[in-house]
């Protein structure tokens, strides 16, 4: 899917486990379920089905008289094994079956459970057209991950119970039904028809699913096998841009992963309202419909061929290789977002995916510091679906990269492979992946999975160079700053061998203009202590030094070399990570010297990722010289690095930046994103308090007249308008205009993105207007629907009054959904530290932006009248 009390000291990280957390584990099994079959007759006006469940079970033990499964809020009818009614008890959660004769292994029992259900609240999620969204399809789709299989049928729901299953389900012409597997029968039925699907191959039961909707169908194959494509009528061609790669992507994943694709045919269905990104369920993949892109979008959106990339890995790693608890959800989280680095260097090039891995890190990172560490491998939460967050996403990315970084790509691949080869059609932990990396390769990587995947954290590190010229010798000091001085730092510490790579620059002359190459002089160390210093007799002082050649490692780094080897390294280093390193530390330098450096590198950095960091970096500079160099970056023909230069301006709000953003407004922007970011800057720069500030009315007026006239592709464009008005935290006109935007009718997208804002507007708004924004988010959180729930938290997380906690209280306690009750609990922490530190906080922040600017304009003449003198 596309997301601690025992550790008492935990190094200044918020715990991940919140009060009520628990071990858990697997269930006894009573048996083996062989084989699920659903006969369902659908109800859509209603929101309702009925139907039955028939379950055959293979005992492994005798005597059982009691069988327990999950049903939550289902109307059980009746209860028969082999044809015989049983007694049962049903508490709404669980359902107690009393068989009549005890288990018998080898004997196998038919349990047949008949059962309705009305407007369920989960697991199966009925979308259709109301007075507010008169457009809206309608459509019928389930959604099984993690334990919510169990709302729409009764079963044994954990991951580790693998079975064969089947749907056969009845439905209103003209709407088709998308089930797992293969379509073995249709049958009409007046104005019904009945579609029967069947999957011969193991599953959990979070993977079973069922999509009904009047799809338009896209048929493409890979080897024979049916590919299809199911969306709103009227997409199709927005289907084709979206997901047209898919049959190269099963190519080159069945390749990589050794086991050809192994299921019958792979579907994508995009439906309405889903609340994921994409589903794996088996051959079935289920994707919202917001990933489908048009043609400006496709521009700077590679969200959805990661997104198609990464629920086709888990057909392997989930599906076809299922994880036995969820505590290991790692292993198929952490492989299908790898495989959207593999597929990025595949499609792109090796230094685009490199850059893709550092984003993912980053997001990895900023959880660890903003909300919580953890281990990766974890059995203690409240519920699993807290599991999936970017500690098994992005860092599971990066531990598989660690291990390729180990064992080099022909042993990673070979590993890889018996891992799927040796654990087809069956349930892993994570022991399972380091037994099949010992089988392949012989190479033991228990050190690297004890540091990064049994316990939270990553090493911090900052590397000093010195050149001793006498001696010839390049001195590096490594600090571990993670862990802290003295004993009780040492159980944080990280014991790793580094490549230190010391870099020369040469001219090659023979080509037709000259051009630099560079060559590294490497050395490999053990860094395993707090603080370090390693010497290393070279022949010549080397132009720059590349700290963990390849940057296999996760981790984070500040550099703090001379501004020398810093410009050579930006320039020259082949690692673009190594280059964005290089910029951070050039920007922390300053100067006139490091903005020069920089500007080239925006101009001529050949990765396009480069020069997004390069832009942000320069941004923080606090000289006028900088504004110049990212003006230049306006110019770029790619639209991510425009984007960013747009976001840069934020930094520097002047006269010149607001009116460099009015012109994108007014001109326009071959991508929606950088028309976006301008609208949200152009607001954040003319709140701010400038000298020749530009009319509040004026400013407000240009956002209003985005509004009214942007809407379109997933309302992108107005949501940046919408954040612009945001950043007028004194304005009512400001916040009239969110208000309405609040309302039922508008488009799902621009409402969640306005109900958002809400919070951040609050901020410096009259007490009567606190009031209104109050009621307000009080009304909104009263809805159901899973997006808007999390929207109404994230907005009363911004805000610094007490009333705040009291609605994110009750949203807590009134939620269905564990992610919300979570999301609102670490809002309400939000809002408490807010209350506190705020006030005082505020004032000296604004004293401090006057006394910055002024600043910056006699840096900034002192550095010309220098620059002049030289």
């Amino acid at each position: 899917m596309s997301k601690s009390y025992f550790d008492t000291d935990n190094n200044g990280h918020k715990p991940f486990e919140l009060p009520g957390a628990r071990p858990h584990y697997n269930p006894d099994r009573p048996g083996q379920v062989e084989h699920i079959f659903l006969d369902l007759s659908l109800n859509i006006p209603k929101q309702s089905y009925q139907g039955s469940c028939s379950i055959r079970l293979l005992p492994i033990r005798n005597g059982i008289d009691r069988l327990t499964l999950d049903a939550v809020n289902l109307n059980i009818e009746s209860v028969q094994v082999d044809e015989v009614p049983q007694n049962f008890d049903y508490d709404g959660e669980q359902l107690s079956i009393q068989l009549s004769e005890a288990t018998q292994v080898g004997k196998r029992l038919l349990i047949a459970i008949a059962y309705s259900v009305a407007k369920p609240q989960r697991g199966i999620y009925f979308i259709q057209p109301d007075k507010h969204y008169p457009n809206k399809p309608t459509q019928v789709w389930t959604q099984g991950e993690d334990e919510d299989s169990r709302f729409w049928f009764p079963c044994f729901d954990y991951p580790g119970q693998l079975s064969t299953s089947e749907i056969r389900v009845r439905v209103p012409n003209p709407l088709v039904a998308i089930s797992n597997g293969e379509l073995i029968d249709t049958t009409e039925d007046g104005d019904y028809k009945i579609y029967h699907w069947s999957q011969q191959q193991v599953h959990p039961t979070y993977l079973m699913t069922l999509a009904v909707g009047d799809f338009a169908e896209i048929r493409d194959e890979w080897k024979g096998k049916p590919v299809t494509y199911y969306v709103e009528k009227g997409r199709e061609e927005d289907a084709k841009r979206s997901m047209e790669k898919t049959p190269r992507m099963i190519e080159f994943l069945s390749q990589k992963y050794g086991y050809p694709y192994p299921f019958p045919k792979y579907a994508q269905v995009c439906v309405d309202d889903f609340i994921f990104g994409g589903m794996e369920n088996t051959s079935t993949t289920l994707l919202t419909d917001r990933c489908l892109l048009d043609e400006r979008a496709a521009l700077d959106n590679r969200n959805t061929e990661a997104l198609v990339v990464h629920e086709l890995a888990h057909q392997w790693f989930g599906d076809l290789v299922v994880i036995k608890h969820w505590s290991h959800a790692w292993i198929k989280e952490g492989m299908a977002s790898y495989s959207e680095v593999m597929w990025t260097e595949q499609e792109y090039s090796l230094p685009e995916a490199a850059y893709y891995r550092l984003l993912e890190a980053r997001r990895y990172l900023s959880e660890d510091s903003s909300r919580y560490r953890r281990p990766m491998v974890t059995h203690v939460y409240r519920e699993a679906i807290e599991l999936y967050d970017r500690h098994i996403y992005e860092k599971g990315s990066c531990v598989y990269h660690m291990i390729r970084g180990q064992l080099g790509d022909e042993l990673f691949w070979q590993a890889i492979q018996t891992f799927v080869q040796d654990n087809a059609h069956k349930t892993v932990e994570t022991i399972d992946l380091l037994r099949a990396i010992e089988k392949a390769t012989g190479r033991n990587l228990s050190f690297l999975f004890d540091q990064y995947v049994y316990r939270g954290g990553h090493p911090d590190f900052k590397v000093a160079y010195s050149w001793d010229g006498d001696a010839n010798l390049a001195k590096i000091t490594v600090t571990q700053t993670q862990a802290a001085d003295g004993k009780n730092g040492s159980k944080d510490l990280f014991d790793l061998k580094i490549p230190i790579g010391f870099g020369y620059v040469q001219q090659d002359s023979s080509a037709k203009a000259s051009t630099s190459f560079s060559a590294l002089t490497t050395f490999t160390v053990r860094v395993n202590e707090r603080e370090q210093s390693f010497y290393f007799p070279l022949e010549n002082k080397p132009q720059f030094i590349s700290f963990d050649v390849g940057n296999n490692y996760l981790k984070t780094v500040a550099l703090e070399y001379p501004i020398a080897e810093l410009k050579a390294q930006l320039e020259f280093d082949p690692d673009p990570i190594s280059r964005i390193y290089a910029a951070t530390a050039l920007a922390k330098k300053g100067g006139l010297e490091a903005i020069i450096a920089l500007s080239k590198s925006l101009k001529n950095d050949p990765l396009w990722g480069v020069r997004v960091e390069v832009a942000k970096q320069l941004a923080k500079i606090n000289l006028d010289q900088a504004f110049d160099a990212l003006v230049a970056g306006l110019k770029d023909k790619n639209a991510y690095v425009r984007r960013s230069v747009v976001e840069a301006l934020n930094q520097i709000k002047t006269a010149e930046s607001y009116k460099l953003l009015r012109g994108i407004l007014q001109k326009g922007d071959p991508s929606y994103y950088v028309e976006a970011a301008a609208s949200r800057v152009i607001g954040a720069i003319a709140s701010a308090n400038l000298e020749d500030k530009p009319k509040e009315d004026k400013v407000l007026k240009l956002l209003k007249s985005v509004l009214e006239e942007k809407a379109g592709w997933n309302e992108v464009v107005r949501s940046g308008a919408i954040a612009g008005l945001a950043e007028f935290k004194t304005s009512e006109a400001a916040l009239n205009l969110l208000i309405e935007y609040t309302k039922l009718g508008v488009p799902q997208p621009l409402r969640l993105a306005t109900i958002r804002a809400l919070g951040k507007i609050s901020i410096g708004q009259s007490p009567a207007n606190l009031e209104r924004i109050l009621e307000k988010l009080t009304e909104l959180a009263k809805e159901t629907f899973f997006l808007t729930q999390i929207a109404v938290a994230a907005a009363l997380g911004q805000m610094e009054t007490p009333k705040a906690v009291g609605i994110l209280r009750s949203l807590a306690e009134q939620t269905a959904d564990g992610r919300v009750r979570r999301s609102a609990e670490e809002e309400i922490s939000k809002v408490q530290k807010n209350i506190g530190s705020e006030k005082t906080l505020r004032q000296l922040r604004e004293d401090f932006d006057q006394l910055k600017q002024q600043n910056q304009e006699l840096r900034s003449r002192l550095e010309n009248l220098e620059a002049k003198s030289k």
